[in-house]
């Protein structure tokens, strides 16, 4: 797929993003030696949890998550690569193994979307390269009694997100998704990674989109800024579009969304989790109320992209493509340009 194919999609439609990939295979019930398989059975650590290697040791199971997105309505569906950088991976003492995984599940979603254009041609699928926040933060000290201190340098973050982009890239995507961002500092790496990678390879860049998380009823991200501050803080990167995902449910979302769609001179993304997590850490909102909330924000002309994150199935994305299928999307403003005398 090309940049013109996408924007041309975005001008003629809401486009819908995939739900949750964790959420998915939870559903499989996986065991440690499922996840090890042949290859990692005699590894050090544990790796129950590192959902992104099943990139590697099921395959299967993360091509069929995609296919039951795809079929469900999804336009866009997200690489299995949350984590697969090598700060993150470092937990599973597999830092090794990041490109691998990145290119592995490109290929992957790559397949699975293919498959539903050639049956409808007329309906280009995309796949985006997730790239997550990492788990550890430039701009917050890990120690309360230390607060100068940092986890990680500038130019680590720059090298892991270099790598991962890399695999991502060479695998086959249409778009990289940074996303679930609580530190923009480190999307600000990502960023610069990005255009990093793609002024070395001297190739043509990739559209970039940009998704941030509110943590709370403040409005704000968890390294304090508001949404306008963030929007601001990345706008230098050009995205195609940015939004929000994650952290609160749709009901609470709304009104950033809706800042968001008055500032904002790129399309716009909004993919909440299910609700907010229950006293078990699981997702009680059904896919009819999650696609009530995001029906109004189509109604409004808020949004250009919407789906699901956290607790979110396919059932979640075929009943929110259904409720937004009948709207427009939300139009791009015209930035006027002044010329002082």
């Amino acid at each position: 797929m090309t940049m013109k194919d996408i924007r041309q999609a975005l001008q003629e439609r809401i486009l819908i993003i995939d739900g949750a990939m964790g959420t998915m295979i939870q559903r499989h019930r996986l065991t440690e030696a499922d996840y090890r398989g042949e290859r990692f059975k005699n590894w050090p650590s544990d790796l129950k949890g590192n959902n992104d290697l099943l990139c590697l040791t099921q395959p299967d199971i993360i091509e069929g998550i995609h296919r039951q997105y795809l079929d469900a309505g999804a336009d866009i569906i997200e690489t299995n690569t949350f984590n697969s950088q090598k700060v993150s991976l470092a937990d599973y003492n597999m830092e090794a193994l990041a490109y691998e995984i990145n290119l592995a599940a490109a290929q992957l979603a790559r397949k699975a979307a293919d498959a539903f254009t050639r049956q409808t041609p007329s309906k280009p699928r995309f796949v985006a390269g997730a790239i997550g926040p990492l788990n550890k933060t430039l701009s917050l000290s890990p120690d309360v009694n230390n607060p100068g201190y940092r986890g990680l340098l500038w130019d680590e973050a720059v090298a892991a997100y270099y790598e991962q982009i890399s695999g991502l890239v060479d695998g086959g995507i249409d778009l990289l998704l940074i996303e679930t961002i609580f530190d923009t500092l480190n999307a600000k790496a990502a960023i610069f990674a990005v255009k990093k990678y793609f002024q070395d390879k001297q190739v043509p860049e990739l559209p970039i989109m940009i998704s941030g998380t509110i943590t709370d009823a403040s409005g704000r991200t968890l390294s304090g800024q508001t949404l306008e501050a963030f929007y601001i803080s990345v706008m230098h990167a050009k995205p195609l579009s940015i939004g929000l995902n994650c952290a609160l449910g749709a009901a609470d979302m709304r009104s950033h969304i809706a800042e968001l769609s008055g500032i904002a001179s790129c399309y716009t993304s909004a993919y909440p989790n299910a609700g907010l997590p229950n006293a078990m850490g699981e997702y009680d909102e059904q896919p009819e109320e999650t696609a009530h909330f995001l029906e109004d924000w189509a109604r409004e002309g808020f949004v250009n992209i919407v789906g699901g994150c956290c607790g979110t199935t396919p059932d979640h994305i075929r009943h929110i493509a259904e409720h937004v299928k009948n709207f427009q999307p939300r139009p791009l403003p015209t930035i006027a340009s002044t010329i002082e005398a």
